[in-house]
């Protein structure tokens, strides 16, 4: 995986995206970085995930940040979490190449759909210091209640902003809600946004609200430019219901 450019200069913001398996950083780029070209205060990293074989998919090779032991995912799935510790190692090397360039790690803002949210939660919460702020799309918690302890005090002052849709069927509601119940028992706070009829599908009607909660915490000014591309005709914006196209993206 890629690192992300070094910052030009204290201060400025960095979004680190992490996407889904079986997709890439590029893809992840030509959704999200559209609502944030108006922004130069805050620079946009897109790494891409290793090739692995998948088990539950017959070893099937496929860019993910770690195994994927069954589906759908639920709030009491095993995870491997093994693997979640060395992609969350390459997640805080990013991090801390940032910080060593000048950036301060409460500019910093780790996010991911699916997961890449799941990573995204496990990096944040096992990294020393207090970031920006951590936003997840059809994620879930992917380590064990067992690592509560090893969350620092720092780590806990990390906001999190956290969407899922109710008939997501590959990411269960259940397991983002156990998620955000999890981090709130740590004393975190965990904004939870349920969208009614949302299935496993990263929706144009949750980005700029996204946008908005990255850049009040950076406290950057929004300006009075639209927050939605003049395009939203994106091939994946509506509820994806083929399992031979979804079954990957988590």
């Amino acid at each position: 995986m890629a690192p992300p450019s070094p910052a030009a200069a204290a201060g400025r913001g960095l979004l680190l995206w992490l996407h889904g398996s079986a997709e890439t950083g590029e893809q992840s780029r030509a959704q999200v970085a559209p609502y944030f070209s108006a922004v130069p205060e805050l620079r946009l990293s897109f790494p891409t995930a290793p090739t692995v074989p998948i088990a539950c998919y017959g070893d099937e090779v496929i860019n993910a940040w770690f195994g994927i032991p069954e589906v759908p995912i639920t709030a009491t799935t095993v995870r491997d979490e093994k693997g979640v510790l060395k992609s969350v190692e390459h997640v805080h090397e990013m991090i801390n190449q940032e910080v060593a360039a000048g950036t301060c790690p409460t500019n910093i803002f780790v996010s991911g759909l699916s997961q890449g949210g799941a990573l995204a939660i496990a990096s944040f919460l096992l990294y020393p210091k207090a970031l920006g702020g951590c936003v997840v799309f059809s994620g879930s918690v992917p380590l064990s209640k067992s690592f509560a302890e090893r969350v620092s005090a720092e780590a806990r002052k990390t906001p999190v902003l956290w969407f899922h849709g109710m008939a997501d069927m590959l990411v269960l509601f259940e397991a983002g809600q156990a998620g955000c119940t999890f981090l709130r028992e740590l004393g975190m706070a965990c904004e939870f946004k349920a969208y009614p009829t949302l299935g496993h599908s990263l929706v144009d009607e949750e980005l700029p609200y996204f946008r908005q909660w990255i850049l009040q915490r950076l406290e950057i000014s929004q300006g009075t430019e639209a927050a939605r591309p003049a395009s939203s005709s994106w091939p994946w914006r509506s509820t994806i219901d083929n399992f031979q196209i979804y079954k990957y993206q988590f």
